[in-house]
C-alpha cells in the first residue's frame, strides 16, 4: 500500500524546491506525476515556484470545495494508452488544502496505490495550524520536518508577518504578496522576543 508523506517547514526551508527535484527524479526514471497547486496560492499563479528559480505548471489547480481525488482519476483516465505509467502525486503549499482535500489525498494513497506527498508549512504567523497542515498532522502516514535557520543560526520553527513597524499579528490568515508585508523563519526564542519588544 502507498502513503500520504507529510514535510513540513517554516519558510524558506526548501519545500517548493524538494518537490520540484521529486518530480524530476521521477520523470528523469521515465515515470509520471501529477502535481498539485491550491488556487488559494496566487504567488506564480498557476506554476510552482522555487525561491532558487526553478518552476513548473502545475497540473491541478485545487479550488476550493474540489476533489482532489476525483480530479486525479480524471487525469489519469485522460492521458494517452502510451504515457508513462502515473507514480506519485505531489502537493506545494498544502497547508492551504481544506481538511476534506486532505482526507481525499488519503484516499489516493490507500486506495488508488499512489503515493502522495505534501509540502506545506504547519502554522501561520500567529503560531496556529492551517487546516490543511493540522489534518495532516492527524492522518498522513509519515511526517517529516524540512529544516531552516532563524537569523540567529538556531533553527526556525515559526513564520513571523512582518510589516512597516516590526512584527504583526493582524490581518488575515492568508496575505500573499500583500503591499508592505513580508515573513520570516523564526525560532521561538527569536519569535516570542520580538512578539515582546511589540
Amino acid at each position: 500500500m502507498s502513503k500520504l508523506f507529510f514535510r513540513y517547514g517554516a519558510m524558506n526551508s526548501g519545500k517548493s524546491t524538494a518537490l520540484l527535484q521529486v518530480a524530476h527524479n521521477y520523470e528523469e526514471r521515465g515515470q509520471s506525476v501529477v502535481v498539485v497547486k491550491p488556487s488559494l496560492d496566487t504567488k506564480g499563479h498557476d506554476q510552482i515556484v522555487s525561491r532558487l528559480g526553478v518552476s513548473r505548471r502545475a497540473d491541478i489547480l485545487l479550488g476550493a470545495g474540489q476533489d482532489l481525488r476525483g480530479l486525479v482519476d480524471e487525469l489519469r483516465k485522460s492521458r494517452s494508452p502510451s504515457a508513462s505509467p502515473l507514480a506519485c502525486v505531489l502537493i506545494d503549499e498544502a497547508q492551504f488544502l481544506e481538511s476534506k482535500q486532505v482526507d481525499s489525498a488519503l484516499e489516493i494513497a490507500v486506495f488508488d496505490d499512489l503515493p502522495v506527498v505534501a509540502f506545506g508549512i504547519r502554522t501561520d504567523f500567529r503560531r496556529q495550524a492551517f487546516p490543511g497542515s493540522l489534518r495532516l498532522l492527524e492522518v498522513a502516514h509519515a511526517l517529516e520536518e524540512m529544516k531552516t535557520i532563524c537569523r540567529c543560526g538556531e533553527k526556525a520553527i515559526f513564520n513571523a508577518r512582518l510589516g512597516e513597524s516590526g512584527m504583526t499579528h493582524e490581518g488575515h490568515q492568508i496575505m500573499i504578496d500583500a503591499p508592505g508585508v513580508t515573513y520570516e523563519a523564526l525560532c521561538a526564542h527569536c519569535y516570542l522576543e520580538s512578539e515582546r519588544q511589540h
